[in-house]
């Protein structure tokens, strides 16, 4: 499933995005309606939460936009406007939910499951992922480079796909780490990382480098 995460401060967008991706979504979180407008115009969400006060537009415009183009995706406003009128502007727009700032964390992602499990909207059929001469077909886990397969552990598939969703970004220890053992109690040693990236290294790199490491920061792939 597919989440885009639209609000401005990025003092919760950033943390909100790796809770969201450590629960199995696919997540891209932008700070104003242009980027948000530009990405929903070249690609399919399943679901998208939306702040009212962005920088350059408001979410109820947004909002309408999404609607009028046919978009049927389920939106969840997440805004600190809470008056009676405020609520029923925002479902007025087009939106399915209203949930408050300051907000509960896991009431927010219940309201995200409920959104998904009740969307008519239907993904599109999983294709391949792919960089150069690699493709990975996520949906049965196969991998092929110039036309051979490739052997990956479920980990390896799970850290390849998240490296190739998103390319040339910088992703943080923090929140691969959160994709890879989304409970905490079960995450292994600190070092696990480095060694599931060097393992997938060894397997997927050929004439040059794919996996980058940013030194204090993470990983980009690309």
């Amino acid at each position: 499933m597919r989440i885009l995460l639209v609000d401005d401060e990025v003092e919760l967008t950033t943390p909100l995005q790796r809770v969201l991706m450590a629960q199995g979504y696919d997540v891209d979180a932008v700070n104003d309606g242009a980027a948000a407008a530009q990405l929903l115009a070249q690609h399919s969400y399943d679901l998208l939460i939306l702040d009212w006060m962005l920088p350059d537009t408001s979410g109820i415009a947004l909002c309408q936009e999404v609607r009028s183009r046919g978009q049927t995706m389920p939106v969840v406003f997440l805004t600190a406007k809470d008056t009676l009128a405020d609520r029923i502007a925002g479902l007025d727009s087009g939106a399915d939910d209203y949930l408050i700032k300051p907000f509960e964390l896991q009431e927010l992602l219940a309201r995200v499951r409920a959104q998904l499990r009740r969307s008519p909207h239907v993904p599109p059929a999983p294709s391949c992922l792919t960089y150069g001469d690699l493709k990975f077909d996520p949906a049965n886990r196969l991998v092929y480079s110039r036309g051979a397969s490739i052997s990956l552990s479920e980990k390896e598939c799970q850290l390849l796909e998240l490296f190739l969703r998103h390319p040339n970004q910088t992703l943080t220890h923090e929140a691969i780490q959160q994709h890879l053992w989304p409970d905490p109690a079960a995450a292994p040693a600190s070092n696990a990382l480095v060694a599931q990236v060097r393992l997938l290294r060894r397997k997927i790199e050929r004439d040059h480098a794919l996996i980058h490491t940013v030194y204090g920061k993470g990983y980009r792939f690309g």
